[in-house]
């Protein structure tokens, strides 16, 4: 199974920070936040990684490489400076990530989720992790562990979930969101999924950054 990271994004809220560094290089706990990610999938056995770039890409390719430090292959898709999306992103990135499943996650998240774990999942169109619902957002919903549009106890999409390339088959090149393609998917109740408990934060905004900064700080 190959593994894309979704890097491109602008980082419109953590600005000004996010103008002259890319939101993946963000540091937090001593490295930066794309690094968790790295030796991450490299512990999870996962050697073939696909990352987007657009906003200041080539600070990220500079940094990253060829993966070697990480004992990865690392392939990077090129989008325009205002990215793609994630919709829009992954499709582009599609002829990198091979004929079977892949992995996608976001590159502003924090979690300590085994994402081992992924690489057993039977997936004919897409898996979701859910994580327990985060300041009061609620994307989906899971029953009998199928994923759902509706309902009382809507749960957070984490940003991590295995794609099949089928699920992309109709989608055209361009720039969007994942999340209708999924919405979609969902109502033909195509979309597995499960929620995690574990520690999951997402980096986007200042205040989330740093509540991730002084919890590690705590531990290294």
């Amino acid at each position: 199974m190959r593994a894309m990271i979704l890097a491109a994004g602008r980082g419109e809220r953590l600005r000004p920070l996010t103008d002259s560094v890319p939101k993946p290089l963000i540091e937090v706990g001593g490295k930066p936040l794309i690094s968790w990610h790295l030796e991450a999938l490299a512990r999870a056995g996962f050697r073939e990684v696909v990352i987007n770039l657009a906003h200041l890409g080539s600070q990220l390719r500079e940094a990253l490489g060829n993966g070697q430090t990480w004992g990865l292959n690392l392939h990077y898709s090129e989008e325009p400076p205002e990215a793609l999306e994630t919709g829009g992103g992954i499709v582009q990135a599609l002829p990198l990530l091979g004929k079977g499943p892949f992995l996608a996650i976001n590159g502003d998240i924090w979690t300590d989720y085994p994402l081992g774990d992924l690489r057993a999942i039977k997936c004919d169109h897409a898996h979701l992790v859910l994580v327990p619902r985060y300041e009061n957002h609620g994307d989906f919903g899971l029953q009998a562990g199928r994923i759902r549009n509706t309902g009382d106890d809507l749960q957070t999409f984490s940003g991590i979930a295995v794609y099949h390339p089928r699920i992309f088959e109709a989608c055209q090149p361009g720039r969007y969101s994942v999340v209708p393609l999924l919405r979609q998917t969902v109502d033909h109740h195509l979309v597995t999924g499960e929620v995690y408990r574990g520690r999951w934060f997402d980096a986007g905004t200042p205040k989330r950054l740093e509540s991730l900064r002084a919890l590690l700080s705590q531990e290294t």
